[in-house]
């Protein structure tokens, strides 16, 4: 009896531990210093919030309640002794609206190598109109901030954020695994510079879902070394659609592969769905990628392979891309162009593009048929194709 008796506290005890050791600390950064006013500085009480999680050797909360934080720049460095760290957001992150105090930076808020962090909620409010302004009168600017970076990171999640008014791009993803982000939100006017929603570079096994970027940029660009890129459910406009590239800026780089954008509208975009290379030698490819269910609106290039990129005309003028790009498939692609050439595949001379697979694919300008423009292409067309395949 003593023995059955002495097993069950036994085995109590071991469950409360468990709870004890598997419910997660929680840092409120209010409680930490941090003024909900928009003034105050409360970049330290965020530090120090980061400091106590990522040192908890149980799962940790960093809770930021509803109010305007004002904070300067945020680098969240780990490993952690946990790999369980939520940033539960209720209010919103206010960047200095001086540019000038982040413009050369790089970032504003940075997560660098972590694992199992996910971002929940909240605004984070670049207020970056004041740059976008310098940068447009012609005069000297810094280059601007990126709102949040992942990098060198495994395991994260961004749900439910919001990110305005970005300084540069609103959110990279640079050298990860596993990253899902779901129901996020970009916004930034439609003349803003260099300000992309979602860029992903050298990264593995990224999701993007159910999300809505406008912006003066790409919606989401995919720079080299990016694999496994799922996005589904994405609304793009204003924008320059979203964009696999630019490519081939660098002679040795890594290369795009296996990339799906299923279920996308892009509504009064420069582009639809984009690759493009930089006119000159690299050993850079993009290969099997797909783009299906796709509505476009008055977008200007809804489908278009550009390996003449060139901007400026320095460095490239005379040469061919060394990119190779094979196995992309347009899949029910329907919609509207603003421009007479709905279909552009302007490819390299030196490197043909190579089973490009158009189905089902109807596209109008102004109520008429529209037009293709195929240049060293090769590929096969099935199913009903308007424009009439030029390939």
């Amino acid at each position: 009896m003593a023995y059955l008796r002495s097993s069950v506290v036994l085995t109590f005890l071991s469950m409360f531990i468990s709870v004890v050791l598997a419910s997660p600390m929680t840092y409120n950064v209010v409680s930490l210093g941090a003024k909900a006013d928009g003034k105050s500085d409360s970049t330290q009480a965020f530090v120090s919030a980061w400091t106590k999680a990522c040192a908890s050797v149980k799962p940790a909360i960093i809770y930021v309640p509803v109010g305007r934080f004002y904070l300067r720049q945020l680098v969240f460095r780990g490993p952690c002794k946990n790999n369980a760290i939520i940033m539960r957001i209720a209010g919103t992150l206010v960047a200095p609206s001086d540019y000038r105090i982040l413009g050369n930076t790089g970032n504003w808020v940075v997560f660098e190598h972590v694992d199992g962090v996910t971002i929940s909620g909240g605004i984070l409010d670049g207020q970056g109109t004041g740059l976008w302004a310098c940068k447009a009168s012609g005069n000297s600017c810094p280059s601007g901030a990126t709102t949040l970076e992942f990098s060198n990171s495994n395991n994260i999640a961004i749900h439910a954020l919001t990110s305005l008014n970005s300084q540069m791009f609103h959110i990279v993803i640079n050298a990860c695994h596993n990253v899902k982000m779901q129901d996020v939100k970009v916004t930034a006017a439609g003349n803003s510079p260099n300000t992309d929603g979602i860029h992903v570079q050298l990264s593995s096994s990224v999701t993007i879902l159910n999300s809505k970027i406008g912006t003066g940029d790409d919606c989401i660009s995919i720079g080299p070394g990016t694999t496994n890129l799922w996005i589904e459910n994405v609304a793009c406009g204003p924008g320059h659609g979203i964009s696999i590239g630019s490519l081939g800026k660098d002679q040795q780089e890594a290369g795009v592969q296996n990339v799906t954008v299923k279920t996308a509208t892009f509504t009064g975009t420069q582009n639809g769905v984009r690759i493009k290379s930089w006119g000159r030698p690299s050993n850079g490819f993009a290969k099997n990628i797909l783009f299906q269910h796709v509505i476009m609106t008055n977008v200007q290039n809804p489908i278009v392979i550009d390996q003449n990129y060139c901007p400026g005309n320095k460095g490239c003028p005379g040469q061919t891309s060394g990119v190779k790009i094979s196995d992309v498939t347009y899949q029910d692609i329907h919609g509207t162009s603003a421009t007479e050439i709905a279909v552009k595949f302007d490819c390299s001379s030196g490197n043909p593009c190579s089973r490009i697979r158009l189905e089902d694919v109807k596209l109008t300008y102004k109520n008429q048929v529209a037009q293709a423009s195929c240049s060293h292409a090769a590929g096969t067309s099935t199913g009903f194709v308007q424009p009439t395949s030029c390939l």
